[in-house]
């Protein structure tokens, strides 16, 4: 199977990537993290293993740093594992507080003092890979390459990277980042298909309304920079969620992986992660469940590839209309 761009950067990744924003409860800072949540915990970290599952994906907003201090649980009851897995963090999102509103962040001060708090949280002397969460329209690229020297040199972050960037905003930072940014963190889906129809609407009047960024498909295929998919079961519409409400394109599409996955002998989120990873660029998703069954039943995927005309099947019936 053809290697990913993240092992091709050296690092050992799996094909897929756990998510761990559900851990810890609910999002209110003074709410406790219970035994239930550590258990719960627990039990998505060793399923997430047992179907090879080695990279792990926080952000310091996630339930309010506490899916950070339940992960941290998980590693001090097994002992060696940090050394196995590859640890992911996000920063630059600050919620509304007493010193302002809902904002961006990425001064060196906040990205450094970030990092500080997940590696005490995580309780682990280092992360593999750094992301800056979302754009911030007061970036100065310079603090931002500051700060990922200092935490190169001191051995607290060991590769960078981005999530919800275009192309022009990725060439910035890195004209003033000494570090090559190994990832790029975007929602892509069967039920998001901006990535796709980016591409198929060139020249055409419908491109207008597609949000994706035009060219950062292609710019980080070229680059080697790995492209992962924020959301990539689509909140499990195609994969058992009722469907109640749902336009006529999700309700023929879930048929359609239904079909599809009791053609193959899959489950149905076997069918739709593999409908991303059998894009060439390689895309890694971030399965952002905790539940065990669900994880478990992403198992196949990794190996799972759909035929042209499965993958095209799936597409056209998503969008819900005929490609141009």
């Amino acid at each position: 199977m053809k290697t990913i761009p993240l092992q091709q950067h050296g690092i050992p990744a799996s094909q897929l990537v756990l998510g761990c924003m559900r851990m810890g409860g609910d999002w209110d800072k003074n709410s406790p993290i219970t035994d239930a949540h550590y258990k719960e915990g627990q039990a998505a970290v060793e399923a997430a293993l047992d179907i090879g599952i080695n990279m792990f994906d926080h952000a310091d907003i996630y339930t309010a740093g506490k899916a950070e201090q339940v992960f941290s649980r998980v590693l001090s009851n097994q002992p060696g594992l940090r050394e196995k897995i590859i640890l992911q963090s996000k920063c630059g999102i600050r919620f509304e507080d007493e010193q302002g509103p809902h904002r961006f962040d990425f001064s060196e001060q906040h990205i450094l003092n970030s990092v500080d708090g997940i590696l005490n949280r995580l309780g682990t002397e280092y992360l593999d890979i750094l992301l800056l969460h979302r754009p911030d329209a007061l970036m100065d690229p310079e603090e931002v390459a500051s700060a990922f020297h200092k935490l190169k040199a001191s051995g607290k972050v060991r590769h960078f990277g981005v999530s919800n960037m275009g192309q022009g905003q990725i060439k910035l930072l890195q004209r003033y980042c000494e570090e090559p940014f190994v990832v790029n963190q975007l929602e892509m889906s069967l039920r998001k298909l901006g990535f796709l129809e980016v591409g198929t609407h060139i020249n055409q009047e419908e491109a207008k309304q597609n949000v994706f960024p035009e060219g950062t498909l292609e710019f980080c295929r070229m680059e080697n920079i790995q492209l992962q998919s924020w959301g990539p079961l689509a909140q499990g519409i195609y994969s058992g969620r009722p469907l109640t409400d749902q336009p006529e394109s999700v309700v023929k599409t879930a048929e359609l992986v239904q079909q599809l996955a009791k053609e193959k002998g899959a489950t149905a989120e076997a069918i739709v992660l593999s409908w991303l990873m059998t894009h060439p660029a390689g895309i890694q998703p971030v399965i952002g469940t905790i539940n065990t069954d669900r994880i478990r039943a992403c198992r196949e995927a990794a190996t799972l590839r759909l035929t042209r005309e499965e993958w095209y099947s799936l597409y056209i019936s998503s969008r819900g209309r005929k490609l141009p």
